[in-house]
């Protein structure tokens, strides 16, 4: 199988390269297109050092396409390589065409069919949460939810992660602090605000969550709010979260769900100070979910704290599956191949 990673220098394209690799994904050729200034570059993979090409202006020799480079050259390049490609696109462009399928696969993988050479891959918020939340909206039937997240730096890829150490030196030292990727510096700060104000009051990242949410459970009665704020940490998005059910619900009876579903890992024990960390989970498949307890205001309520990884399970990761599975499926033709 033949495998394109556009945007292959950036943060989310470096850990394709690392998932491709550490989950032994079947491919026989690899090309990494970047922007024409990263071209010539050399990447590592599997032992052996591949060439960074220019994106040339047609469709790509490939079967897949892992597409991770924004949305405006998604939304302009995307079409052209679906002619011959099934492109997975880590960006916003299409994740809310009503034909394209937004797959987090342990959720909605048979809505994978169908899909006309374009599948999206959702906002890294909405993937994490929904890997705690989905499992218990199918047992218990989600009503109303509130999420307050705690956003990485990654989510501003390479450059705000950088940002963020080269701030924090800067402050530490007694230097001005600079603010490139965010709205205003974020060193030893938190920011209440990710991408643009829309005219409700909300950011698109906190509509992104919403309006994701309902597609990826197929169900559009779940009522969400999303308040979205940046923090200082490197590359694990937090968020809290608080739901109402339909159906009865207890902290035991939830911990029980989660911990069967496939990609949580419950870390759920405070009298041992256990609980989801960025740090812990930094690096991690699984998204890990705790301080489950019954929520003091709503009969049918839980709170609950999830930490993931917004370069894996909210990125790199979750593509990859998406590619797996498009294998399991046997959705890769010979017809789709060049």
């Amino acid at each position: 199988m033949k495998i394109a990673i556009v945007g292959a220098t950036g943060a989310v394209g470096q850990e394709l390269l690392k998932v491709l690799e550490q989950r032994h994904f079947p491919l026989s050729e690899l090309r990494l297109y970047a922007s024409a200034r990263s071209a010539g570059k050399t990447l590592s993979f599997r032992g052996e050092e591949y060439q960074v090409e220019s994106l040339p202006e047609g469709p790509l020799p490939v079967d897949i396409v892992l597409a991770s480079a924004g949305g405006s050259l998604s939304k302009q390049y995307a079409p052209i390589w679906a002619k011959k490609s099934i492109v997975i696109d880590n960006s916003s462009a299409f994740r809310y065409e009503p034909w394209v399928p937004l797959i987090v696969p342990e959720i909605n993988a048979q809505a994978i069919r169908g899909h006309k050479n374009l599948i999206a891959n959702p906002n890294c918020t909405t993937a994490i949460l929904l890997m705690a939340l989905y499992p218990l909206h199918r047992a218990f039937k989600a009503k109303r939810v509130i999420v307050s997240t705690y956003q990485s730096s990654s989510g501003a890829g390479a450059s705000g992660m950088q940002e963020l150490l080269e701030g924090t030196r800067d402050f530490l030292a007694g230097k001005p602090l600079q603010s490139r990727s965010f709205a205003h510096p974020l060193p030893f700060n938190v920011i209440p605000h990710i991408d643009t104000f829309q005219d409700n009051g909300y950011t698109k990242e906190e509509m992104k969550v919403l309006w994701e949410s309902q597609k990826i459970m197929g169900d559009d009665t779940v009522k969400l709010s999303c308040t979205a704020v940046r923090v200082p940490t490197l590359r694990v998005h937090s968020e809290a979260v608080t739901a109402e059910f339909e159906r009865p619900i207890t902290p035991e009876a939830a911990r029980e769900v989660l911990r069967q579903a496939p990609g949580v890992d419950l870390v759920d024990d405070p009298a041992n100070l256990q609980y989801p960390l960025p740090l812990r989970a930094s690096g991690k498949y699984n998204v890990e979910v705790g301080r489950i307890r019954k929520n003091l205001v709503f009969e049918n309520g839980l709170d609950f704290f999830v930490a993931g990884d917004q370069l894996l399970k909210g990125a790199a990761l979750n593509a990859v599956q998406i590619a797996e599975t498009l294998v399991e499926m046997g959705e890769i033709h010979p017809a789709v191949a060049s």
